[in-house]
């Protein structure tokens, strides 16, 4: 009897293919057959996925990006990845198809609910993304990262918990050293792709502490490609130590080693810093469907391990005075490190790993 074939089709953004990559890890381990689902956008994160993770390309499309011809040729794109994938079901049938959301998961799971193929969807936010949506009454059940999570009537919801990579659970509750009188890293993450506003305010706020405080300080900062030399510059001609990079392929080391983080609340963040366990100051994408970040936020700012300031209200003096709040009281820091440590879902993996196994036994009884 061959290895039991799991099917993962995920979109093209990190905090889609975080949790999915942990997935696969994870079921690599335990003897499965692994491929996952993809576009060309999200091909670009699968070089953190095992080797064995067998990688194919999906067609599908989206109407939130380009012009009139773009958005005709929709209806087809999906159809074909839909109909495309079937036929690759029909001559390798997997056990179980599991979607972490975004528009490239479309073919698969449309593909699994016509062949009646055991399905299930993972949602990383508090509120269901427009594919999650579209299929969370028609999958057996959805596996939920925030709880509680908006869900349609008919839906089956589960708390799993956001997976995190193994490069983070290797870091899992790593010994926080506190802000003091000695080299200080903050990490500036505006999600896989970086946030314009965090490149114009975070830089400012920064150079705006007080000297004795700033001279401690270094900084990795996430900025997208246009950004990069100007924000690089600006530390540069403010004698601010700085790495400025439009992502860091080792963000759980550099969490680890950080005194605080500044960041959007995305899942994969969120998630991350729960795990590793690190003070933070979270502004949520203002644009978010269904204003989800916020929702992400929550935990942590209700167990007094995050500060979160709305994106309308971000300003360099407010963002200075949080900073300065957090560098300048040890203590205070600390307890931030372990209360963000309380909201953590470490065993997410695990339980999700769960939940697909029962799926498969369930086929198979």
């Amino acid at each position: 009897m061959g290895k039991p074939y799991l099917l993962i089709a995920a979109g093209g953004t990190g905090g889609h293919m975080f949790p999915a990559q942990a997935l696969a890890e994870a079921m690599l381990h335990r003897g499965w057959r692994v491929r996952l689902s993809t576009d060309t956008r999200g091909a670009r994160y699968t070089g953190g996925f095992p080797h064995s993770t067998e990688i194919v390309e999906a067609s599908s499309a989206t109407f939130a990006r380009g012009g009139l011809p773009a958005k005709l040729m929709v209806g087809p794109k999906i159809a074909g990845g839909v109909a495309g994938m079937a036929f690759q079901m029909l001559r390798d049938r997997p056990d179980v198809v599991v979607g972490f959301g975004g528009y490239p998961s479309i073919p698969a799971l449309g593909a699994a609910t016509m062949l009646k193929i055991p399905r299930m969807i993972h949602e990383q936010n508090g509120v269901l993304g427009r594919v999650n949506q579209l299929f969370a009454t028609r999958v057996a059940q959805v596996a939920c990262g925030v709880w509680p999570t908006d869900l349609p009537d008919g839906a089956k919801g589960i708390h799993t918990g956001n997976p995190v990579r193994a490069a983070v659970l290797d870091r899992a509750a790593a010994g926080y050293i506190p802000p003091g009188d000695y080299p200080m890293s903050i990490l500036v993450m505006g999600g896989s792709q970086g946030a314009r506003i965090l490149s114009q305010i975070v830089p400012e706020a920064i150079a705006a502490l007080p000297d004795e405080m700033r001279r401690h300080i270094r900084v990795a900062h996430q900025a997208r490609d246009e950004d990069g030399a100007r924000v690089s510059a600006f530390y540069d001609d403010h004698g601010i130590r700085a790495e400025v990079k439009p992502f860091f392929q080792d963000v759980p080391r550099r969490m680890s080693d950080a005194q605080l983080v500044i960041s959007r609340s995305g899942a994969s963040s969120v998630a991350d810093i729960s795990v590793i366990g690190r003070p933070s100051i979270l502004i949520p994408y203002a644009a978010a469907a269904g204003d989800h970040q916020t929702a992400n936020a929550r935990g942590l700012v209700q167990a007094g391990g995050a500060i979160m300031i709305p994106e309308n209200l971000l300003d360099v003096p407010s963002l200075t005075q949080q900073i300065t709040a957090v560098l300048t009281n040890p203590e205070a820091a600390q307890k931030m490190a372990h209360a963000a440590l309380s909201t953590g879902a470490p065993d997410a993996t695990e339980r999700l790993v769960a939940q697909v196994e029962q799926l498969a036994q369930k086929e198979t009884a």
